[in-house]
């Protein structure tokens, strides 16, 4: 039996982000035998945690907020950013201050709530928020929120102006900005019965998994980065300079900050939030 762990026999399943900000994070369980990972986009991971079909997910933050009542945080991973993200950014035609609307990426919720923020905050205009169509159609959009390993491998020359939003969020409140952590459902208390994993089990997994990334980042960068059509130099920027990947207490004050903020703003219900 594998040394602090118990049920050597199940299979914790983890439902990852496919970008390549997540590899760091499960560094080594493509090969994990207590593991099965399956990845999809950010936004498509809360499906696949509600409908019980992944022990834990690395699910967006304002996700685990609206769902604080049935989910909860199992590990101090993360995907974080003290600063700018290189890969959450609003490319427009005019200038910030003059957008009216943001065309969005179908693939992200947390950065989303984040761009209604900072526009109403910090540039002080309300943004109408539409669906950012086919790839073939941003050339044609005023204004476009773009997340993931695309904004970093796609030339969006006829933009004139961009906005990273974990810069945006930094200069804002002089906090880090926490993009998604790793959640699970509450109503698997008595994993016994279930047959399932522990909370604490899954934790120390991805926490191992974690630091091993985090020491090799620049490696993975390395690899992973051009598979994904990234520049190599700018792949290892990313992982070892742009992004932090666990909770300290500056990110955890940053998404405490962000989820009172989505309240307020009646982007989710008033007491929901409680316990992310």
């Amino acid at each position: 039996m594998t040394p602090g762990f118990t049920n050597d026999d199940t299979v914790a399943r983890l439902g990852a982000v496919s970008f390549l900000n997540t590899r760091p994070l499960v560094c080594g369980l493509d090969d994990d035998p207590r593991v099965e990972l399956q990845y999809a986009v950010p936004s498509a991971l809360p499906g696949l945690l509600a409908e019980g079909r992944v022990d834990a997910a690395l699910i967006p933050v304002i996700d685990l907020a609206r769902n604080a009542d049935k989910w909860e945080r199992v590990s101090d991973s993360c995907i974080a950013s003290d600063g700018r993200t290189l890969t959450v950014r609003v490319f427009s035609k005019v200038p910030p201050d003059r957008m009216e609307v943001l065309h969005v990426d179908p693939d992200s919720h947390t950065s989303v709530a984040l761009a209604r923020l900072i526009w109403k905050h910090v540039y002080r205009r309300p943004l109408r928020i539409e669906p950012a169509g086919p790839a073939e159609d941003l050339r044609n959009r005023e204004s476009v929120l773009l997340i993931g390993d695309k904004v970093a491998t796609t030339p969006m020359l006829w933009f004139d102006y961009h906005v990273d939003l974990g810069d945006a969020w930094k200069k804002w409140t002089g906090l880090p900005f926490v993009f998604a952590v790793w959640a699970r459902r509450k109503d698997r208390e008595n994993e016994a019965a279930t047959g399932r994993r522990s909370a604490a089990e899954i934790a120390r997994i991805l926490e191992t998994a974690r630091d091993q990334g985090t020491a090799r980042a620049a490696e993975i960068g390395a690899e992973y980065g051009p598979k994904r059509d990234w520049p190599t130099a700018l792949a290892v920027e990313y992982l070892t300079r742009a992004l932090m990947f666990k909770l300290t207490p500056a990110a955890l004050a940053g998404m405490n900050r962000y989820i009172e903020l989505v309240t307020e703003a009646g982007l989710i219900s008033p007491g929901s939030s409680r316990g992310a």
